[in-house]
């Protein structure tokens, strides 16, 4: 008797690819297939029978276990009072979130590691905080608590970072990853193979799980908008975006591409004004949402009789002072106000100068060999503002014009190359925004092939090669040179492999002879670089040669990269 039980259809996922995996599995020999570079060597043995879901808590496991040794060294301020350094402001916030009344966050103190990001941080900070004084609340003791640098803190500040990151950021690479190769016909091996290279990408793990910050949670955020319009569904990734904008400010880096795209997905074939209109509603919603909690918190606090200034000080924010109409500030509506605008004051602090630090941009570059601070402050602030507009407005106008979805990483690498090459305040750090949509596209069609991986892991080599100098100041020489190297053996890189750019990858459908001369090129300055920063001591009157060094040669290698 037959069963009448039908066998199971097969999904979708499972499914052969539709396109040979030349990309990954160039074939040597007839019938003979062979990986292409390391990574795709470790996970060859799951190629044809392992599920993707028993793959995956491995990889997790593994990637997960790399984050948490990185944190085995210093970070950011470890011994260097008074200010320390990132993970005493990160510790401070928590302090400041916990202990005073929500109307005080962005006004105490403001010398001190005042808050200066939006309201999700402080949120997240408040939340870490109780946690964290379960455990020990002299870790977050108001005042007294500051500068510390207890073990068993440090041991919870760098898992609050680790389980951050698997919340947020884990999911949304994941997902992601997952949707563009089921968009390009990639198999759910090749897609493993592509995620193992996100999440062991150098520069993110170094600065978040080795110097210590929580970008990864914006950048979560933010590859979550994107799995969410690849899914076609524009509205939840408004929603995704401005969480990553109430989080981190240095989203804004992609807006320009996100605005656009939106635009041209309501301007295209006619004008559609209902998903304009439902855009822009559930901008604003998502918006409110962040900001309700603080806004409603001041009100709660004048209530209370509690004021938002602390220690006798009564100065209006810049932005309120500067408004032509006068406020009664004994009035219901002033408090929200305050809030509002001393938030984005604080946000966007355009008092602390062109750059931050010595960074591998248009501006600093410029400096070393002509001083940009004989210029009057706002008139610098002008110029970059408008050159930043023109460096964003070709990808902005293309994303406009033709609102393809998969379109939209490139564009967003772009945008946010613009902005790290020509803003004003720009952080070293702030490189992970460009890096993070170009090695997504690490999933894509193609991406695991001989082009797109030579450009893709050139500039992440680039790029953590010029955070060096911050991660240096961090003793952080090991973790760097262990997951730089590490990530360029996985992925056939140099300096470990040259494979690339000679040899049988190079020479079937490989690079042509300018793109080798630019990327090889580099690689050797680097190297060099490396060398003479270690053993040949900058002359007296340049103690900063090296750094500088370092600057004009990101510089020009970021401005290939952008082109």
């Amino acid at each position: 008797m037959v069963s009448p039980q039908k066998p199971r259809k097969r999904r979708k996922d499972d499914a052969p690819p539709p396109k040979a995996s030349k990309t990954v599995v160039p074939k040597s020999k007839p019938h003979t297939p062979s990986p292409q570079f390391p990574l795709a060597s470790f996970l060859w043995p799951a190629k044809k029978s392992t599920s993707p879901w028993v793959i995956l808590p491995l990889v997790l496991m593994a990637v997960g276990l790399f984050r948490w040794v990185s944190g085995f060294w210093g970070y950011s301020g470890f011994n260097t009072p008074p200010m320390h350094g990132d993970l005493e402001a990160q510790r401070h916030w928590m302090e400041i979130t916990m202990h005073l009344p929500m109307s005080q966050w962005y006004f105490y103190d403001l010398q001190y590691w005042g808050l200066d990001y939006p309201p999700l941080t402080a949120y997240h900070s408040w939340l870490l905080g109780r946690v964290g004084s379960i455990i020990d609340p002299s870790w977050f003791a108001l005042s007294t608590s500051r500068g510390i640098e207890n073990q068993l803190l440090k041991v919870y500040m760098r898992a609050s970072v680790l389980v951050s990151e698997y919340l947020v950021y884990i999911p949304a690479a994941i997902i992601l990853n997952r949707k563009l190769g089921r968009i390009r016909g990639l198999s759910s091996w090749e897609s493993s193979v592509a995620l193992v290279a996100v999440l062991m990408q150098p520069a993110t793990i170094l600065i978040d799980h080795a110097h210590f910050q929580y970008n990864t949670v914006m950048l979560g955020f933010t590859l979550a908008s994107i799995s969410s319009i690849l899914a076609g569904r524009a509205l939840w990734g408004c929603v995704f975006f401005v969480a990553a904008l109430c989080y981190k400010q240095m989203a804004l880096y992609y807006a320009p591409a996100m605005f656009a795209y939106l635009v041209g997905i309501c301007a295209v074939q006619g004008f559609n004004f209902s998903r304009f209109f439902s855009i822009a509603v559930v901008t604003i919603i998502s918006f409110a949402i962040c900001y309700t909690p603080l806004l409603l918190g001041s009100v709660y606090d004048q209530y209370r009789g509690i004021s938002a200034f602390t220690a006798g000080e009564t100065l209006l924010p810049p932005l309120l002072a500067k408004l032509p109409i006068r406020f009664n500030e004994q009035s219901w509506y002033f408090p929200p106000l305050l809030q509002l605008t001393q938030s984005i004051h604080r946000i966007f602090p355009f008092a602390r100068g062109l750059f931050e630090d010595k960074v591998a941009n248009m501006w600093c570059a410029i400096h070393t060999a002509h001083k940009l601070t004989q210029y009057p402050l706002g008139q610098m602030q002008r110029i970059s503002t408008v050159v930043t507009l023109i460096s964003i407005l070709p990808s902005t106008m293309t994303i406009s014009l033709f609102p393809r979805a998969e379109l939209l990483p490139w564009a967003m690498a772009s945008t946010a190359w613009g902005f790290y090459l020509c803003s004003f305040q720009v952080h070293e750090k702030s490189v992970l925004l460009p890096l993070l949509p170009m090695t997504i596209l690490l999933g894509s069609d193609g991406g695991l092939g001989t082009e797109l991986r030579a450009w893709i892991g050139w500039a992440n080599m680039l790029g953590v090669w010029t955070l060096f100098p911050l991660l240096k100041r961090d003793e952080l020489r090991m973790p760097y040179g262990v997951l730089t190297l590490l990530w360029s053996y996985l992925l056939g890189l140099p300096p470990t492999s040259l494979s690339l750019y000679f040899g049988r990858q190079s020479s079937n459908g490989g690079l042509n002879i300018l793109t080798k001369l630019v990327h090889l090129g580099f690689y050797v300055v680097m190297i060099a670089w490396h060398m003479g920063e270690a053993f040949v001591p900058p002359p007296e009157g340049k103690p900063d040669l090296w750094v500088v060094l370092n600057v004009l040669i990101g510089f020009a290698g970021f401005g290939v990269c952008f082109i």
